[in-house]
């Protein structure tokens, strides 16, 4: 982080009178474990699929600080597990960061087995605003009857999940959009945010949370210079992007991402047909009011 990309990333929120940004996409884990999610990365593993540097990697504390440098009002730790017998863990070290960390949003995760329902009623009760599924590192069917209780007691909550289910930037044996139709016929209400935009099933994507009233797509690492490269936008669907701008909230995948934070915010900004409203409501109001509603969800 320099002083330049300080100043660039508050001159792009604060040139849209916003008060900061809201980023719905941003991780921090246990030190081991974002160890192992880095080695994974410098390996360029097979879920990766291609050279990817990680551009923050620095402790903990420092990237606290980035981010609130940045401007970063509001941002979660989306934790998630790839095998039984982790989530639990994950998720009472989720509670105690969001405790000692005010902005960032209370996280919590799961997987199918078999206490998966009883650890998340805990997580709810606890605070939490926000799930994490990651279907390709978790390689489940998120219609896997074990997550049941999980999908019915989310929906309850009305609390969102960031999902990674489509196929980028490799595809999995659950991923793609087919799986979520599945999941949305059975829980019609459930508050899902789809990471990445979906990619690179963006059409499909696009599709389903026209059908549904309670999903959303974030923006993370979509329309950047290293996401156009192998998986673009398709043009021809930036009109219906503009029509879902109260759906969209801007994600960074921060820390871990092969460039600056400045370019995945002027990447935002830099497509086609957008205006200031609708700028404004993904890189603020959206997930302002998304939240002020899950808390409120959460008293009742």
């Amino acid at each position: 982080m320099t002083h330049d990309e300080v100043a660039e990333v508050r001159q792009i929120w604060s040139a849209l009178d916003l008060p900061g940004v809201i980023d719905v996409h941003t991780h921090f884990m246990p030190k081991s474990v974002m160890d192992k999610v880095w080695n994974y990365f410098d390996s360029a593993g097979p879920l990766v699929g291609r050279e990817w540097p990680i551009a923050y990697r620095t402790a903990e504390s420092e990237r606290l600080r980035t981010l609130r440098q940045f401007g970063v009002r509001g941002f979660t730790a989306l934790v998630y597990p790839h095998k039984p017998q982790m989530a639990a863990w994950l998720n009472q070290w989720a509670l105690q960061f969001a405790r000692s960390t005010p902005d960032c949003l209370a996280t919590a995760t799961f997987y199918p087995e078999p206490d998966a329902g009883h650890y998340v009623d805990a997580a709810i009760r606890d605070g939490t605003q926000i799930f994490k599924a990651h279907i390709q590192v978790g390689r489940y069917d998120p219609n896997d009857p074990l997550l049941d209780p999980v999908w019915g007691a989310l929906e309850d909550a009305q609390i969102p999940v960031v999902m990674h289910c489509g196929s980028g930037p490799v595809a999995g044996e659950h991923t793609g959009p087919e799986p979520i139709r599945r999941l949305l016929r059975r829980y019609p209400r459930l508050r899902l945010i789809v990471a990445h935009m979906g990619m690179p099933e963006y059409v499909e994507f696009l599709d389903i949370c026209e059908a549904s009233i309670d999903v959303r797509l974030d923006t993370t690492m979509a329309f950047t210079p290293f996401v156009d490269e192998t998986m673009p936008f398709p043009p021809a669907e930036l009109r219906r992007l503009q029509r879902l701008g109260d759906r969209i909230l801007f994600g960074s995948d921060f820390p871990n991402i092969p460039y600056g934070y400045a370019e995945a915010m002027r990447a935002i900004t830099e497509i086609p047909g957008t205006d200031d409203t609708w700028l404004r409501a993904v890189f603020y109001d959206n997930a302002a009011t998304l939240f002020a509603g899950t808390e409120a969800a959460a008293e009742s």
